[in-house]
């Protein structure tokens, strides 16, 4: 069991460390293994939509950064850009499909190590109040945009219609950041604020979670003390 801690300690701490530093990491993966970047891009924007258990990986903040990186000719963003929309959207799909299929099996099996009860809640009452075009919302806010498609696998969804979502959302999410990145990201001033910037993305993402998460809490508290 130390071991295992040992190695999420590690994970974490990379993961924190790229995010922080995605730029410069980016440009030594490419350094190193030129094509295989795109095969690594595709692979955390499949994992980060896909898999439920891998919500901390980088999103915004990465896209934004490779956005940059690819007006430098570092990247062909005429090949990036296509494979990270099929990304998004072929990763909430199996999110989709596992949650449809196996939600409760799922939930048993890796529910309070690698699935938060309060994570799926949240998921369940962002979805229960926007529907629809919970997916597509869901696409902008870290965990929410991983647990979301689960929840409405699990809700059992129609198919056609979290299609239609998965696909608008998937588009939205991946052109608004990519191309912001690709057309800003290489502005003197984002150059030489790129931590910062990074660092504001991933708080302007993370603050809706939170601010949910802070009425939850509160809501609760008023019950209890109402009871």
């Amino acid at each position: 069991m130390a071991e295992f801690f040992s190695h999420l300690y590690s994970l974490v701490v990379t993961g924190f460390d790229w995010i922080l530093n995605v730029e410069s990491h980016l440009r030594e993966f490419i350094s190193e293994y030129g094509t295989l970047a795109y095969v690594l891009l595709f692979g955390i924007i499949f994992c980060e939509t896909g898999l439920v258990v891998m919500p901390f990986l980088p999103g915004d903040s990465l896209l934004f950064a490779v956005g940059a990186v690819s007006a430098e000719q570092l990247l062909d963003i005429s090949i990036l850009y296509p494979s990270l929309l099929v990304a998004a959207i072929l990763g909430d799909a199996v999110n989709y499909s596992v949650g449809r299929y196996a939600f409760d099996r799922v939930v048993a099996r890796f529910g309070g190590r690698f699935i938060k009860p309060e994570h799926i809640a949240e998921a369940e009452a962002f979805f229960a109040k926007w529907g629809g075009w919970a997916i597509v919302l869901a696409r902008f806010a870290p965990f929410l945009r991983t647990f979301v498609p689960f929840v409405a696998g699990g809700a059992h969804m129609n198919p056609r219609r979290f299609f239609f979502f998965n696909v608008l959302g998937g588009f939205v999410w991946i052109t608004s950041f990519l191309w912001a990145g690709y057309f800003f990201g290489r502005l003197p001033f984002f150059q030489n604020n790129f931590k910062a910037l990074m660092l504001g993305i991933i708080a302007v993402s993370v603050l809706p979670a939170v601010v949910g998460v802070l009425k939850a809490r509160r809501a609760s508290a008023k019950r209890v003390h109402g009871a």
